[in-house]
């Protein structure tokens, strides 16, 4: 039994379809969205440790370099956490960097940035901006009570501070204090 080279040929021609679906999506490179899952992955991890530790952790953002690190807050001393996974600085990809950086004393866009992980859970307000070289976007917000994040292929403004109004203010203080 043998094949003809009719069915040879059908074969190869359904292989090469396929090899034309499959091999597209296989990309050896790191994109975006890998680096975001890898990001969002940190900051779970780091939430995780200042539970287990009740200590309060640091994350190092170089904006410039493209590095991040987390330290320990050991009352006023930072120490490198023990595990080996965290002993160096973690890099991005040379074909993504931080486009800016929002957290509570504002947008960075250079220079380093902090965000802390506490023992309660809760991690600081932090939206990140991820760029690619062909400057696709991909934004990081975590919430910081419930330390909810979202990811989006499109920019997140950061929440604006509610603002109280003067005459909501004056309703808001306690009964018989002095102003």
């Amino acid at each position: 039994m043998g094949f003809t080279i009719l069915e040879i040929i059908i074969v190869l021609f359904l292989l090469v379809g396929l090899l034309g679906i499959i091999l597209p999506r296989i990309s050896l490179e790191e994109n975006l969205g890998s680096v975001g899952r890898r990001m969002v992955g940190t900051v779970r991890s780091l939430q995780s440790m200042a539970m287990t530790t009740q200590k309060t952790i640091r994350l190092y953002v170089d904006v410039d370099r493209g590095s991040y690190w987390p330290v320990i807050l050991d009352g006023n001393q930072e120490k490198a956490p023990t595990d080996v996974a965290w002993a160096t600085p973690l890099n991005l990809p040379s074909s993504i960097r931080f486009s800016d950086i929002f957290t509570a004393p504002g947008k960075k866009e250079s220079g380093r940035v902090y965000l802390s992980f506490y023992p309660t859970g809760r991690i600081d307000p932090t939206t990140l901006h991820l760029m690619d070289a062909r400057n696709n976007i991909l934004a990081i917000a975590i919430e910081p009570i419930t330390g909810a994040i979202r990811m989006s292929d499109e920019r997140i403004e950061p929440p604006r501070p509610i603002v109280i109004p003067d005459r909501v203010r004056a309703l808001l203080k306690p009964v018989g204090s002095t102003p």
